[in-house]
């Protein structure tokens, strides 16, 4: 069995990590290109969400390497990511692809499948070694996550940018070639400490943004055009509202038990928007008021064309934007996107940003503040 699965920002790290060390054959998908979403767009349904897309072109370049294998899970809820599995599934044999689409969908009471499903991946019936090694699978989420941070906020506060970039490059460049979550663990924490030696102007006051919309595009860099790169050249400090850890947090940890980040954001989202609205409508307006109250200078929202509970909450966020005075800017991507045009929205905002904060200053100064 060789196994593949969709590139979703860095989650296919801890798969690959864990699948290694529970001793199974592991296809990476080439990370998403030009080629990829060209594949995906000519085979999926034209007004599809864009991940699904760039899923199908992931699945495709993986099968030309060997895979026959396919994983992904599924979701409930008013969102069409619920079905893009068992569309998925239609669209490869449709094209005359021989592979098994294994879904891990939440279970719903009924476990067995779930069970049976995991034997079948694992190779194991021994329930106890898999949760070890899932456990170690969320270490390595939280350690990306802890290393994104790093990177993103070096960058906005070097002398020297493209260090960040080229140190970052060279992690990607090498996850391909170490095996198993101790390789992996070990390359993280060097690629930290090299970080962590470039030199940076420490009183520098940053700009900070907060990135909120849809998982995918917010964790996916080649759908987002490398957003956190671009605003940290720009010399901005960005957090994300969602990150694969986060998510993990929430539906296998604390969320289970009502606390943590995710359900404070519904709870700031219930003036707003009181109910579910799909995927992570309803976080991305309670993300927006969360930033808001932190003091961050601007907030950007980013969706696919076409999401639906994304779309509702864009309905919403004006609110937000005049109840705190908080400039929003929105940015839909999809396989028309031109990333001229992307970059200049970005400048342009982040030169808002910049006067409305010397505005603030002069005006402190002017009043004695």
């Amino acid at each position: 069995m060789k196994i593949t699965f969709p590139h979703m920002g860095n989650v296919y790290i801890a798969i690959k990590g864990v699948l290694e060390d529970l001793n199974q054959e592991v296809i990476l998908p080439p990370r998403c290109s030009k080629r990829t979403l060209e594949i995906g767009t000519k085979y999926s349904p034209e007004s599809i969400c864009l991940p699904l897309k760039i899923n199908i072109g992931n699945y495709i370049e993986s099968i030309e390497k060997g895979a026959d294998t396919i994983i992904i899970v599924g979701s409930n809820g008013p969102c069409r990511f619920g079905l893009y599995s068992l569309l998925e599934k239609n669209i490869l044999m449709d094209l005359g692809y021989n592979v098994d689409v294994i879904s891990f969908d939440p279970p719903n009471g009924n476990y067995n499948l779930l069970f049976k499903n995991i034997e079948k991946i694992t190779g194991t019936k021994n329930m106890y070694q898999v949760l070890k090694k899932v456990n170690i699978g969320k270490k390595i989420l939280k350690d990306m996550d802890n290393l994104m941070d790093i990177s993103n906020k070096k960058r906005a506060h070097a002398y020297e940018k493209y260090k960040v970039d080229n140190r970052m490059n060279s992690f990607y460049q090498s996850i391909e070639y170490v095996h198993g979550s101790n390789e992996i663990l070990n390359l993280i924490d060097n690629t930290i400490k090299d970080i962590s030696i470039i030199e940076e102007n420490k009183e520098k006051d940053c700009l900070k943004v907060g990135i909120i919309g849809e998982i995918y595009t917010i964790i996916e860099p080649f759908v987002n055009l490398e957003i956190e790169k671009k605003l940290g050249h720009m010399g901005v400090e960005i957090e994300k509202s969602l990150t694969p850890y986060k998510w993990v947090e929430h539906h296998w940890g604390k969320g289970r038990l009502g606390i943590g980040e995710e359900v404070r954001k519904i709870k700031e989202a219930k003036p707003y928007l009181s109910t579910l609205v799909g995927g992570h409508g309803r976080e991305t307006v309670g993300s927006a008021v969360l930033y808001a109250k932190k003091g961050f200078d601007g907030i950007i929202h980013i969706l696919p064309l076409n999401c639906m509970p994304e779309i509702v909450a864009q309905t919403i966020l004006p609110t937000v934007e005049k109840d705190y005075s908080v400039p929003i800017l929105t940015l839909i991507v999809d396989e028309m996107t031109g990333e001229a045009g992307y970059n200049t929205r970005l400048e342009a905002y982040i030169d808002l940003l910049k006067k409305r904060r010397e505005h603030a200053n002069d005006k402190g100064i002017l009043y004695g503040s």
